[in-house]
Formats: C-alpha cells, sequence, structure tokens
C-alpha cells in the first residue's frame, strides 16, 4: 500500500514577463500587481464572511442541503454558489468569475470553520454548569453527550473562558457563536486552488525551475477585461520538493515586499499501518529539555526499554526566544503608548512628527523581532522533527509517539500557560509528521494526563512519583528529579515520562484512531502497564571472539591455586617520595633565564595532556553529528542493536549512516 504526504514550499518571484507583448515586468510592478489581486479577492471575501455571518446562515450551511432539496457540493465555492451565497464584485469594477471562485473558497473555508466553532459553543450554552470554572462528573458527562466528535479538553475549556468573559461584560450569556465574537478576518492571499486553466497554469520546465502563468490586474480598481493581463512568473523551485512530486496550484501573496509563491506539491510514499508495532519510540516534551525520548519493545505483553535515555536539549535557544518575547513586549508597549499619544494630536502640532516618526521606527523594529522569532521556532522546530525521526529510524521503531498536545495545559495556576503557548510543540508535531511518513513509520499521539506523576515501574500507575531537586536531596521538594518511594526508581523526569508514554502506545495501540481528514491517530484512552529496563550485554572481547571462532586460547589463563592462601599478600616495593618524577615545569625557574633566546621560551607550565576528544552530541546529519545550532546538545543518532536477548553486542562503528531526511 501507499499514501501521499502534501507538504507545502515557499517560494519568490523577483519578476515577470507580460506574455502578450514579451515586456519584462520589473519586481516593483509585479509586487503592485499581485497587491491588487489579493486586495480584490480580500474585500470580496470579506463581504461575504460580514453578510452571513448570523445564527440563521450558518444554521442553513451546517444542514448540508441546498433550497433545491441536493446536497451541497464539497469544493467550498460550489456549495456557497449552490446557496445563493457567491461574491458580488463593486460598482465600476470588473472580476473575471475565476476570480470570484477564489474569494468563494477562501469565505467557504472560514464560514465551515465557523459551524464546527458555532456547535462547541452550543453543546457548551447548552449545559451550561453552575460553577464554569469546575464542572462536576454528571455536568462533564451532560456536555460529552452533546458535543461533536472529536473536541478536545482545551478546546472546551478555551470556548468556556470566551463565554464567560461576553457574558461578564453584557450582563447575560450569548445566543451563540455570533454574539459571542465577530467575523473572522481574512488575509491578504488569493488562493488559486479554486480557479481552472483560465485564470492560472503551472508548468515545471527543470527541476529546480517553475513557470507560473497567472492574469493579474494593471490597475488597482480594474474597469473592464482590458484592464487584466496574462503573466508569466519564473520561479525557482527549493530542493526540498522533490524531482518526481506532483506539484499542485499556489497561493499568492505580498510579504515584506516581495511576490510570495506558496506553492503545494504531493509525494508519493509507502503506507504506515496504524497498529502491529513491537518496537516504538516514546518522546516526552521535557521540563528539563526540549525533547526526551526512550526506545521500546513490546514482547509477551510487557514494554521493554533498553535503559538509554535520548535528550533534545535546547536550552540556550530557548532562552533565546525568551529574551526576544520579553523585547517584543516591550516594543510593543511602546508602540501601543506612541499610538495613544499620536491619537490625541492633529497634524498642525509640532509633536506630531516627531510621534508619528516614532511609532512607524517602533512598528517596524516590533516586526523585525517578530519575523527572528518565527525564522528562529521554525529551524528549532524541524531541526528537532529530524533528531527525533532519525533516533526512530536508526533504532528500527516503527512508531513514534508523542503527548497530546490538547491535553497540556497548566492547572490551578495560569503561570505556566505563557511557557506553553511560547514553546514551538505544535510545529514539532507537523514536522514529525512529515518527516516521518517519508521513512514509514506512525506517528501516535497519547494522553500525556499522568505520564510524569506516576511511576513507570510499581503498580501499573498507581504509584505516585515524588519530585525532588536533584538524587541526593530526595527530602526537599523540586521538579526535576523523580523518584518512587516504593521501588526505589530513581532517575530524570522526562526520562520517567517517556518511559509510560511509549507503554501508553505500544499497549493501547489497538484502540488507535485516525481522523478520515488530516490523517493523524492519536489513542483516546491510556492503557496502563508496567516497563522494565533490560540492560545490554556487553560486547566480547577479542580473545574471547577467538576462542567462539576457533575452539582455541592462544593466551590462556594460569590456573587458579589449589591450596588455601595461608600468608598475606606481599606489598609493592615503595620508592622514596623525592624519586618521583613530574611532567609539570615548576612554578619559578631554578636558573636565571638565558640573555638571549632561541626558540620558544622554557618558562610557564607545561602543556597539559588531554584527554580523548568528546564526540560532539546532535543529530545525525551528517558525519559530524551537527543540529544546525552550535549550542544544541543532543544525544547522537547511533545505531545500536538489540537488547535482551538476540544478538549480542551493540557498537557504533562499521554501522551504515541512518537514511538523511529532508
Amino acid at each position: 500500500m501507499v499514501a501521499k504526504v502534501t507538504s507545502t514550499a515557499s517560494c519568490t518571484a523577483y519578476r515577470a514577463v507580460l506574455e502578450a507583448t514579451g515586456e519584462a515586468v520589473p519586481e516593483r510592478v509585479l509586487v503592485a500587481r499581485v497587491g491588487w489581486l489579493t486586495g480584490l479577492t480580500r474585500s470580496l471575501t470579506a463581504s461575504v464572511i460580514a453578510e452571513r455571518w448570523t445564527e440563521q446562515a450558518l444554521d442553513e450551511l451546517a444542514c448540508g442541503v441546498g433550497p433545491d432539496g441536493r446536497d451541497l457540493p464539497v469544493k467550498g465555492y460550489k456549495a456557497l454558489r449552490r446557496l445563493g451565497w457567491g461574491s458580488v464584485a463593486p460598482d465600476g469594477v470588473y472580476v473575471s468569475d475565476r476570480v470570484k471562485c477564489c474569494a468563494d473558497e477562501e469565505a467557504a473555508r472560514a464560514l465551515r470553520l465557523a459551524v464546527h466553532r458555532r456547535a462547541i459553543v452550543q453543546a457548551i450554552l447548552a449545559t451550561w454548569p453552575a460553577d464554569p470554572g469546575k464542572r462536576t462528573a454528571a455536568e462533564w458527562d451532560a456536555l460529552r453527550a452533546t458535543l461533536p466528535a472529536g473536541v478536545g479538553t482545551a478546546q472546551i475549556r478555551n470556548r468556556t473562558r470566551q463565554i464567560r468573559e461576553v457574558a461578564a461584560r453584557d450582563g447575560m450569556l450569548p445566543t451563540g457563536l455570533t454574539g459571542a465574537e465577530d467575523p473572522p478576518k481574512s488575509a491578504f492571499q488569493t488562493v488559486l486552488a479554486a480557479a481552472d486553466k483560465q485564470l492560472v497554469t503551472v508548468e515545471r520546465v527543470a527541476e529546480h525551475d517553475m513557470v507560473l502563468h497567472v492574469q493579474l490586474p494593471l490597475c488597482e480598481r480594474p474597469a473592464s477585461r482590458r484592464d487584466w493581463a496574462w503573466h508569466a512568473l519564473p520561479v525557482r523551485v527549493p530542493p526540498t520538493v522533490p524531482a518526481d512530486a506532483r506539484v499542485c496550484t499556489p497561493t499568492l501573496r505580498v510579504a515584506a515586499g516581495r511576490v510570495r509563491v506558496d506553492l503545494p506539491f504531493t509525494v508519493i510514499v509507502a503506507f504506515a499501518p496504524a497498529s502491529g508495532h513491537t518496537v516504538g519510540l516514546g518522546v516526552d516534551w521535557g521540563v528539563n529539555t526540549l525533547l526526551t525520548g526512550v526506545v521500546g519493545t513490546l514482547e509477551g505483553g510487557r514494554v521493554r526499554t533498553d535503559g538509554r535515555p535520548l535528550t533534545y536539549d535546547a536550552t540556550t535557544v530557548s532562552a533565546k526566544l525568551h529574551r526576544l518575547r520579553g523585547h517584543r513586549e516591550h516594543l510593543a508597549a511602546k508602540r501601543d503608548h506612541s499610538a495613544a499619544l499620536l491619537a490625541g494630536t492633529t497634524p498642525a502640532d509640532s509633536r506630531f512628527a516627531h510621534l508619528h516618526d516614532q511609532h512607524a521606527a517602533l512598528a517596524v523594529e516590533h516586526e523585525r523581532v517578530c519575523a527572528r522569532i518565527r525564522h528562529l521556532n521554525h529551524a528549532l522546530a524541524w531541526s528537532a522533527a529530524r533528531w527525533a525521526v532519525d533516533q526512530a529510524v536508526a533504532s528500527g521503531a516503527t512508531v513514534l509517539y508523542l503527548e497530546d498536545l490538547a491535553t497540556l495545559e497548566a492547572r490551578g495556576h495560569r503561570k505556566g500557560n505563557a511557557a506553553l503557548s511560547g514553546q514551538v510543540r505544535g510545529a514539532v508535531v507537523d514536522a514529525v509528521r512529515h518527516l516521518a511518513a517519508k521513512v514509514k513509520i506512525t506517528v501516535v499521539t497519547v494522553p500525556a494526563r499522568g505520564t510524569s506523576k506516576y511511576c513507570p515501574r510499581c503498580d501499573s500507575g498507581t504509584s505516585v512519583l515524588k519530585h525532588t531537586p536533584a538524587p541526593d536531596r530526595l527530602t526537599e521538594r523540586g521538579w526535576k528529579w523523580a523518584y518512587c518511594p516504593r521501588c526505589g526508581l530513581s532517575c530524570d523526569r522526562d526520562w520517567a515520562a517517556a518511559e509510560r508514554i511509549v507503554s501508553r502506545g505500544l499497549l493501547g495501540q489497538t484502540s488507535t484512531i485516525t481522523d478520515r481528514k488530516t490523517g493523524a491517530r492519536t489513542i483516546p484512552t491510556a492503557v496502563e502497564g508496567d516497563v522494565a529496563r533490560v540492560r545490554r550485554r556487553r560486547t566480547p572481547t577479542r580473545a574471547a571472539r577467538r576462542v567462539r571462532r576457533t575452539g582455541t586460547d592462544l593466551h590462556p589463563r594460569p590456573p587458579a591455586r589449589q591450596r588455601k592462601k595461608d600468608r598475606p599478600t606481599p606489598k609493592r616495593r615503595q620508592t622514596r617520595k623525592n624519586a618521583q618524577s613530574s611532567s609539570r615545569m615548576p612554578d619559578r625557574r631554578l636558573v636565571p633565564a638565558p640573555t638571549r633566546m632561541v626558540g620558544n621560551r622554557p618558562a610557564g607550565q607545561a602543556p597539559q595532556a588531554s584527554g580523548p576528544a568528546a564526540a560532539r552530541t546532535g543529530l545525525v546529519r551528517d558525519f559530524h553529528h551537527r543540529t544546525g545550532f552550535h549550542n544544541v546538545k543532543a544525544t547522537p543518532v547511533l545505531r545500536l542493536g538489540e537488547y535482551g536477548g538476540g544478538r549480542r553486542g551493540a557498537t557504533p562503528s562499521g554501522t551504515p549512516e541512518p537514511p538523511r531526511l529532508r
């Protein structure tokens, strides 16, 4: 069986050519014309959403049946047109029907997403509890019975907070979604996938080159068809797009003064089964590190691990992100303050020019810091994802288990929510799923509740761990180290959580659920089980391997004594203390230094003999174990042999390098 993996590559179009005349269009003019196109589609989309942002309109869309009694089509723009909700161009502006299709498609996606959110809000309003901050078990059961399938606990809490804020502001509960929030805003982009060849075509001329043919307006408000012209945009395809990939219709937008082409492409990969796995890799969103993994095997209904933790420590990068976020908030506060001062002045005021320039400079600096945060988050997420997938490939795992992000939320206090939201966990999950699909590895999420609370060794999740600062401070309260008073387990907290994650995944893989729309796989209920650590057997020495191969020992040991020991072992001959030699030079020169130096001066300490160079830790993307960051510490990806039976030994030397992923 085979499956398809769809990804998106972002390209830049620097120039264009008018196909009718062959005239070259510079980048500045091309940016303006693409901006006019995205502005037209955005205005059409916003008008449709604002007109249909009512409970009655959402009811008509939710029923899935048009006025003629036929089911609504799957494509969004066709569904809106069957309902009679198509967009209408402004007076005096000519817009082709294909451009209207792009605008209607984006409006349909926003309205269909609103229908899903509306169902959640209606279920919460229908079962509104007496104390919204804490529901009883019966109230939770009543709410679950009315909610749509697949709604997580985090979505319920977020919508409950939203309704509470609206009720506190208006003095009454909202009637529905339209009363709880404003219409969603549409982005400055044009989804060309809803159009046909009369508006856009894509031609791949080489492995890394393609040409995008699209109709663009020649002015901001085109009055007739003559104000539209075909443009040929040569685009450089990134090396991440394989040569055999199927290129789809892209999306056009303008970002940072350049034309961006979001190019989706589809790659055929091997199908990864949902169950039947015996070797899996469990990864925990660590408190001490970004990722902590453990390899486990399922044998005889019990999970065994090799006792080797795999860590991806990005503490320094996270500290950099934290400093950038603080700087961003400081700039945002100054920008808002200058905007408030600017609103209270007039252009005739002498301070207006200074405040205007200050506000513009702060806005530019704020956007620059936001871009740095986005780029650093993207690089860190893909580096961590490649490391995790490479570890799974090297260990022979066919499944990779992660914690369900929908259940990760701070409880009791809101102090940890900023740390959770500032992490790159969502981007890491998407990157892991994309990379794992290319190497036929299944990615499954398991419940996160109790992974760090219970001991993975004893009583199937009933023995509570004691969190301490360090292994030698077991009587103090902390968060880094885990200690079990019952069985004596003492290890890193994230390590114990990763063992419980891989245990829940391998034991509960028969109840894996696959989302038909997104293809994401999850295990809804936690299946607990004890985890056993099996140490790897030591590699036999060269002499032992020779004896096993030839049957003869070239250097036999002398026979043991047959009689009992009746005298003490003689001590070694001791030397005088002053006779010991040292390789260090004396701190002071014993003789005067020569007046004329020939060569290097002999004074000073002798060079210290350094030990063996430590191996560079990190992601094995190449021979040097790099991670893409010079200050990230990660377990190197090494192919290790079996443990607890089978072939003896596990040596990384002479093993083939894991396949490189993009």
